[in-house]
């Protein structure tokens, strides 16, 4: 019905069409975008032969076929035209006006193209169940067995993450991968939460511990409001008030790991509708920076540029690709405020 209505705007009297391009602009952006640009390609095309109509009026002067009632038909004639022609093959101007206009649109590549892992709707989400395997039942009597023995069934053998790191090559190697497992899920640039996690910890010298010097794991600083039913730790912070800099005791939340931070901080920005813009730029971490700091997460006013630095400075990316220092570029913070 939408497409239909998008449609109408290429009819010259229907205005009905319009109306559905502006509700578009809001859903579709891409789509809404495409046919914006082919308005404007019959705006420049119906200016165009109204040149040409206005350069053989000069040959209609004394004609009596020629009226007010006919020049008003005839320009109505060539708007229609106008607006067919753009949206047929046209002369490529709203293509390049796509690709152009399109680099902004988050989810779009540099052609104008969207992205695979950008999701636009419901229905881009996969919804098919994953194959049940058939070891199944074999794991069935193997927990059944379990249970009735009650024995343990050993732990996978997982690397020990420190709760404090000594340096940022530490931090970023054993982090990264953390995070590109989250990422795989959720679209985010890995290196931006590491970024964020290392602006936040102060490369993870700085972790946010409990009074009994109790760890948190907690790598971006989200407090424990009433929301949060997990456990805390209560720390004296630094929050900006009017840009002043104060100090305020207030609670954290804890976690029994760093990937389960991960997976709270992307809950925390999915539950918050503030955030839906931050999460629609995705897969443009600069963009994610700013409009994070834009949507309130911390009160420090250089916040989003801060992460940005750290992602994009070269060091980092050596650290991630396994060798490389910081050196004395590391940047020391500690929590900031949602």
């Amino acid at each position: 019905m939408q497409d239909y209505q998008l449609q109408q705007a290429r009819v010259y009297t229907d205005f009905s069409g319009l109306n559905a391009l502006k509700h578009s602009a809001g859903d579709d952006k891409l789509t809404a975008l495409k046919e914006v640009a082919r308005q404007f390609e019959s705006i420049f095309l119906s200016e165009m032969l109204k040149s040409m109509r206005k350069a053989g009026d000069v040959f209609a002067e004394g004609n009596y076929l020629n009226s007010n009632q006919s020049e008003m038909y005839r320009d109505m004639f060539d708007s229609q035209l106008s607006l067919t022609m753009a949206g047929g093959q046209g002369t490529g101007l709203a293509d390049a006006l796509v690709r152009q206009l399109g680099k902004n649109i988050p989810g779009i590549d540099q052609k104008g193209n969207p992205l695979a892992s950008h999701k636009m709707a419901l229905t881009d989400y996969e919804r098919s169940l994953p194959p049940i395997s058939p070891n199944l039942p074999q794991r069935v009597d193997e927990v059944v067995e379990v249970v009735a023995n009650n024995t343990v069934v050993p732990a996978t053998d997982m690397p020990d993450l420190p709760e404090q790191f000594e340096s940022p090559e530490q931090f970023v190697s054993a982090l990264l991968p953390v995070a590109e497992k989250i990422a795989a899920d959720t679209g985010i640039n890995p290196k931006l939460m590491v970024a964020q996690a290392a602006l936040e910890t102060g490369w993870g010298r700085h972790m946010i511990k409990g009074d009994g010097r109790e760890p948190s794991y907690n790598l971006f600083g989200i407090k424990a409001d009433s929301r949060w039913q997990g456990d805390s730790v209560t720390i004296t912070t630094t929050e900006f008030r009017e840009g002043v800099p104060m100090k305020e005791r207030a609670n954290f939340r804890a976690y029994p790991d760093y990937e389960s931070s991960f997976r709270d901080y992307v809950a925390f920005l999915e539950s918050n509708p503030r955030y839906r813009d931050v999460l629609a730029s995705a897969d443009q971490p600069d963009v994610f920076a700013r409009k994070l700091q834009e949507a309130g997460y911390a009160t420090d006013p250089q916040y989003g540029d801060k992460i940005t630095r750290i992602m994009n400075r070269d060091s980092l990316m050596t650290l991630s690709m396994g060798s490389g220092s910081m050196g004395n570029e590391a940047m020391n913070g500690g929590a900031e405020e949602q």
